[in-house]
């Protein structure tokens, strides 16, 4: 059961609450009997914090679903995924600055690579780095279809973001990425009739765009994912009375925090280090601070076990500044699962650690990995729980009944 009436139980307070999600962290070990990637890590901070709080692991949808990165975070931010549906392609283009009104239909894009044949061979680009596909970006701002707008940005590396907008548009709309090598980028298809006017104009955009891009040595072809509208999301201020802020290096988890009324924090760098200190310059303006690692789910997608390995040890590494700041709540946890093993999301539970060093109950638990977690005194409990588990450790709750 979640518990369906918080705001009724609210009692703010100057209490504050961190929630420090490293981006895919479950994983898997290489081989049976070996140990995950976070087991690997050597993480003396994160070690101690779960010696002194408690552990458990999370469900981001339901037990054997993979969730996409936008239905994880609004999970751990306390929204039902499900019944709040967001494409990610709104949260990239939020994320990166462009506005996406009700009615209008924005796309995740991402550079891939095809063959003469036309099937793609690599479906990111190789990664193709930002200084080289910021200025093809450029390129295909060129591209006007009749009787409507379009706005197209940049995200990061092979990733960017288009919004159509016009009357009469739907956003359900078929993704066009195959997520799988050997085959042709698909055409967008509707899911309804209604969808139909913004699926025709969706694809008078790739034809035009796959001409400019056709003699790119890398970016050569796309695909689009995740078209959405805007949610019209309640923000954290109404929900949870919470003034909430986000330090995020990748636009997308920017997005994702903006839709539900969060402060964006700018900052440079974009090591964790980088983070924790854009954290403590904002420290007194705030209670609420989300705080997203990305690079552990990129090197679990590429199958990069060592280099996912070293991402959480870097953060261990820089806690100790965010510890600094004596946070009265901490969640380390994920949104989903990455295992290197599988270079995907993944439907496995996903570790969270729990301090609070006056108000957490602590278990028996030494360590922060996948086989602690499961054996914490926290269980294994849904995602949406996180909030109110946070808010109750930051005695931000009232009581509920006589």
């Amino acid at each position: 059961m979640t518990f369906n009436d918080i705001k009724s139980l609210l009692a703010p307070n100057k209490s504050k609450i961190v929630l420090l999600v490293m981006d895919g962290l479950g994983g898997l070990p290489l081989k049976p009997g070996g140990k995950t990637e976070l087991e690997t890590a050597k993480t003396p901070n994160l070690d101690r914090l779960a010696a002194e709080g408690c552990l458990g692991q999370t469900l981001p949808i339901d037990y054997g679903i993979t969730p996409g990165s936008g239905p994880a975070h609004l999970s751990l931010f306390g929204y039902d995924p499900v019944a709040h549906e967001v494409g990610r392609g709104v949260l990239e283009a939020i994320g990166v600055g462009m506005f996406v009104n009700k009615g209008d239909v924005a796309a995740r894009g991402n550079f891939c690579t095809v063959d003469k044949a036309g099937l793609i061979s690599d479906r990111r680009a190789g990664r193709i780095p930002t200084e080289e596909a910021a200025p093809i970006v450029e390129r295909l701002k060129a591209i006007q279809l009749p009787g409507v707008t379009v706005e197209i940005s940049h995200v990061k590396e092979h990733r960017f973001a288009v919004v159509i907008r016009g009357e009469g548009l739907s956003p359900d709309l078929e993704e066009t990425d195959p997520q799988k090598l050997g085959v042709a980028p698909y055409e967008v298809k509707p899911k309804n009739t209604s969808a139909k006017k913004a699926a025709d104009l969706y694809n008078q955009w790739i034809a035009a765009a796959r001409e400019i891009l056709k003699d790119e040595p890398k970016a050569n072809a796309l695909t689009l994912r995740g078209f959405a509208t805007d949610p019209g999301l309640e923000s954290y201020a109404s929900r949870y009375e919470l003034d909430a802020a986000c330090v995020a290096v990748y636009p997308m988890y920017r997005g994702v925090a903006q839709l539900v009324g969060m402060k964006i924090i700018n900052f440079a760098g974009e090591t964790p280090a980088d983070e924790f200190d854009a954290l403590g310059r904002v420290w007194n303006d705030h209670d609420f601070f989300f705080v997203h690692i990305k690079k552990t789910d990129s090197y679990g997608e590429d199958g990069n076990f060592e280099g996912k390995v070293h991402v959480i040890e870097s953060v261990d590494e820089a806690l100790p500044k965010l510890l600094a700041l004596k946070p009265d709540v901490l969640i380390v946890t994920g949104d989903h699962s990455t295992p290197a093993l599988l270079k995907s999301h993944s439907w496995h539970p996903v570790p969270f650690l729990l301090w609070a060093p006056d108000a957490a109950r602590t278990d028996s638990q030494q360590q922060f990995g996948e086989t602690q977690c499961a054996l914490g005194g926290l269980g294994t409990f849904h995602a949406l729980n996180a909030m109110p588990l946070a808010l109750g450790h930051a005695q931000k709750l009232n009581k509920f009944g006589a």
